[in-house]
């Protein structure tokens, strides 16, 4: 860990100049308390940086929870071995998962599904609770659960250490999610705007504790944080069905793991109550169990949390990229993905070809930098990938 200054901490040993003048932009907010740390995956962002845990006294900036509100994972252990995989059908594996779960930025269902309907009741009396309608930002937005998205979202079947095969997956709150965010940050900047308050980021605007803006927009973000998480149930639920067809026999869970990195929570930290935003980070209190992926081909990780004061009981949310999307595609190509990905099922695309490994930080040195906020339980290999475009 290293001390920038009195508000900004850092745990990354690979990190960019222009991250880190983002990161010391934000960590001079007035609000901030105690200070901003930076966790070992971060990498440049809108507003703020993207692996970095923000909290803050009597105000919020949406832009710094991120516009994938509720973003996270969810792991199920199976009872299945790496063998019994190995010896199935791995390419009809991944294309039973690509039948059942919709994987476009903009897929959604044709229809809801039995396994989606108490989920959408449950959200639909959330959001009677909290006073909106989220149709006003989404029609379809009950379509959209059960759904993947594109870019570094994923599906995957993988073996831990001792060849236990675990489903694993990584999405959000979808376009709905997206639209509450983004309406809410502009709100943000409005009022910026009419109370003539200069930002070194617009991006950076925020809302005040106490004002009819802020209460709107936790009680928005709570209940896109929940879709998030029922979104992820539901898939996990689509996968754990496809793959019991493969496999013949039904899926029994042994662990089920689900965590958000893209939240804002009250919490307690050095003896104030303050609005957590992890932007790309896990909670990692004292025994809180986490996921931290790496990037397509790489190991992924089951930690559980030390519960590090100074990291604010966070830890990384997995590799962080190192390369923006359109220089990846300058710099690789499709060979080199296949390259990459040898040994592991995946559908074999151009379109993929910005989420090659290379694209990403080492995962091996993020979790090295990380090693006093988080213990690592399980590592986990890839045998099927799936994703969208």
């Amino acid at each position: 860990m290293e001390r920038l200054n009195d508000r900004l901490y850092s745990w990354a040993s690979l990190i960019e100049e222009n991250t880190l003048e983002q990161a010391r932009t934000a960590s001079a907010m007035p609000f901030i308390y105690p200070h901003l740390a930076l966790m070992p995956d971060a990498h440049l962002g809108r507003g703020a940086t993207v692996g970095s845990v923000i909290p803050t006294l009597g105000a919020i900036m949406p832009a710094a929870v991120g516009v994938d509100i509720g973003c996270g994972m969810i792991a199920v252990r199976t009872q299945f071995t790496k063998s019994q995989v190995a010896a199935s059908d791995r390419a009809e594996i991944r294309t039973q998962i690509e039948r059942a779960v919709p994987l476009s930025a903009g897929g959604k269902n044709n229809k809801i599904v039995a396994s989606a309907v108490p989920r959408i009741a449950e959200l639909e009396a959330l959001a009677e609770t909290a006073g909106f309608d989220p149709a006003r930002y989404m029609k379809h937005w009950r379509e959209q659960l059960g759904t993947l998205g594109s870019g570094n979202h994923f599906i995957e079947v993988t073996a831990d250490e001792q060849d236990r095969v675990w489903l694993f997956l990584h999405s959000g709150s979808r376009g709905v999610g997206n639209r509450i965010a983004g309406h809410h940050i502009k709100v943000a900047q409005a009022l910026m705007q009419k109370w003539w308050i200069e930002l070194p980021d617009p991006d950076l605007a925020y809302l005040v504790e106490g004002t009819e803006e802020f209460d709107r927009y936790i009680a928005e973000l709570r209940w896109a944080q929940h879709f998030a998480l029922l979104n992820r149930e539901e898939m996990m639920d689509r996968v754990a069905r496809q793959v019991s067809e493969v496999m013949g026999e039904p899926v029994i869970e042994a662990e089920r793991i689900n965590c958000h990195h893209n939240f804002t929570e009250q919490e307690t930290h050095h003896g104030m109550t303050v609005w957590i935003s992890r932007k790309g980070a896990i909670k990692a209190g004292v025994g809180d169990m986490g996921l931290i992926p790496g990037s397509m081909g790489t190991a992924s990780y089951i930690v559980e949390g030390k519960g590090d004061r100074m990291s604010l009981n966070s830890s990384p949310h997995g590799a962080g990229r190192n390369f923006s999307r359109s220089e990846a595609r300058r710099r690789f190509t499709a060979d080199d993905l296949r390259a990459a990905m040898v040994g592991i099922e995946y559908r074999d695309s151009d379109a993929f070809i910005d989420e090659i490994p290379a694209a990403y930080k080492d995962i091996d040195i993020v979790m090295k930098d990380a090693a006093d906020l988080v213990e690592i339980r399980h590592t986990l290999r890839q045998l099927v990938n799936v994703k969208g475009n």
